[in-house]
């Protein structure tokens, strides 16, 4: 039997876990549609999470970004272009919500750790255990030039101050000893003494001297996230992470090819297969048949991908100015000018734009396609499509089969995207037993089924 025969299930007992990716900052989520709201105003946050909240999600995943993109020296303004403090939002979310998970991305590159790791052990305590962190390095000098040390890292050096940064982090938030504070008010001190401890680390990143400043919450400490899918990236999520936030779950195979290699990294990396959650991102498009649901995949992306950004994205491939040129006429006769890569905006997504452009025309002329069409149709593709009884049969096979263990779900409207998904595909993954019917626990560990840190 093979590993996607329906009678030799893996994961018989695998129940499939969800996020809400928050994200804002990109054409996926469209802005400009009359039933979109405010992507800053308080209430869209809150309505999200109180949503994902009601559909049992595990977490409510907040992207973030440290500078406005540019473009040609201009404020990227097709999408949107600001954002709260995660941190702070997260903060005043977790008043308005009781169970849901509050996840942060948070810069290792242009931030501190000792900083960092009481900002998140704040979080955790005002939410009960319900904090995580997704960390997220940058090497671009475009960043780095708000922080007046643009470019300072390469790749490789990425990596080895995340993880020193980690390590640091934990250390502080390990400092008080469990039961720290005296449950007696008739006690001499407030905390028993011993119990608060100096965290000494002296690397080629840090020195740092300190008594940390706050106990461990009820989780332990912030459940971590991670999105590297380099090889050092996937290294760095199998020795630390709890739930790698992959770019692997729309195709099954990929997805099981890509969970087996997380697997053997884990097994290589000394820690058991199960430490670990895989959580692909991903879109759903939900319809009550499945011609009414693939129509609106495409009214999806026509709105994702309007005009201007289809010319946006294809200036970024020829590295031109083509904002004067017809999104719906065919692509530009003038080959890319290649330029060596500099951090800025848009030029890391395409390395090779000669390849891109030759694919890009070969199968535009092969299929009548317009720039605008060929956008769409060779660029990321976004997730899942289907009725809701298809959809529950597919992430059921998926989950069961290990391919994944849920999504990190990407709403294209904001912030009504996620009512299909609870009010019609979550009761038909509940009936066939892969979901939650209520929270079991209080904690985003506890959602998760991972073990509390050491």
């Amino acid at each position: 039997m093979t590993a996607t025969d329906p009678y030799d299930v893996p994961r018989p007992d695998a129940q499939l876990h969800f996020g809400v990716f928050f994200q804002g900052v990109n054409h996926w989520t469209i802005w400009s549609h009359p039933d979109s709201g405010s992507q800053i105003d308080p209430a869209s946050f809150r309505r999200v999470a109180q949503t994902a909240e009601r559909g049992l999600f595990d977490a409510f995943f907040l992207g973030d970004g440290l500078r406005l993109r540019e473009t040609g020296g201009e404020i990227h303004d097709l999408d949107v272009a600001g954002r709260p403090d995660s941190l702070a939002q997260l903060s005043a979310l977790a008043a308005v919500t009781h169970r849901i998970g509050l996840v942060s991305t948070s810069n290792t590159t242009y931030n501190e750790p000792v900083d960092l790791a009481r900002r998140f052990a704040s979080l955790d305590l005002l939410s009960e255990g319900r904090a995580g962190w997704n960390v997220v390095t940058t090497d671009n000098a475009w960043t780095g030039a708000n922080f007046r040390r643009g470019g300072f890292l390469d790749h490789a050096d990425r990596y080895r101050r995340a993880e020193e940064f980690l390590t640091v982090a934990r250390a502080v938030w390990n400092g008080w000893a469990d039961g720290a504070v005296t449950d007696s008010t008739d006690a001499r001190h407030w905390s028993v003494p011993g119990t608060i401890g100096r965290v000494r680390h002296a690397g080629p990143q840090f020195d740092v001297d300190l008594a940390p400043t706050l106990p461990r919450s009820r989780q332990g400490h912030p459940v971590i996230f991670q999105a590297g899918d380099s090889p050092d990236g996937r290294d760095f999520g199998a020795r630390n992470a709890d739930v790698i936030f992959s770019a692997h779950g729309q195709d099954f195979d990929d997805a099981l090819a890509f969970a087996e290699d997380i697997r053997a990294r884990l097994r290589a990396a000394g820690r058991p297969e199960d430490a670990l959650r895989i959580l692909p991102g991903t879109e759903i498009i939900i319809g009550a048949t499945e011609k009414e649901a693939e129509e609106k995949a495409r009214w999806v992306r026509l709105e994702q991908v309007t005009p201007a950004t289809a010319l946006a994205i294809a200036g970024r491939v020829w590295n031109l100015d083509l904002s004067d040129r017809d999104a719906d006429g065919p692509l530009p006769a003038e080959d890319p000018v290649v330029v060596e890569h500099t951090g800025v905006f848009g030029t890391r997504q395409f390395h090779d734009p000669r390849a891109v452009v030759a694919e890009w025309r070969e199968k535009a002329e092969a299929n009548g396609w317009s720039l605008r069409e060929t956008v769409i149709e060779l660029g990321p593709q976004r997730g899942h499509v289907g009725t809701p009884s298809g959809l529950a049969e597919k992430f059921t096979r998926f989950v069961r089969h290990g391919a994944i263990d849920g999504f990190n779900i990407s709403p294209y409207l904001i912030p009504d995207g996620l009512d299909d998904i609870v009010d019609l595909l979550v009761p038909e993954l509940q009936e066939r037993g892969v979901y939650r019917t209520a929270y079991e626990g209080s904690t985003l560990r506890e959602h998760l089924g991972l073990r509390p840190p050491a």
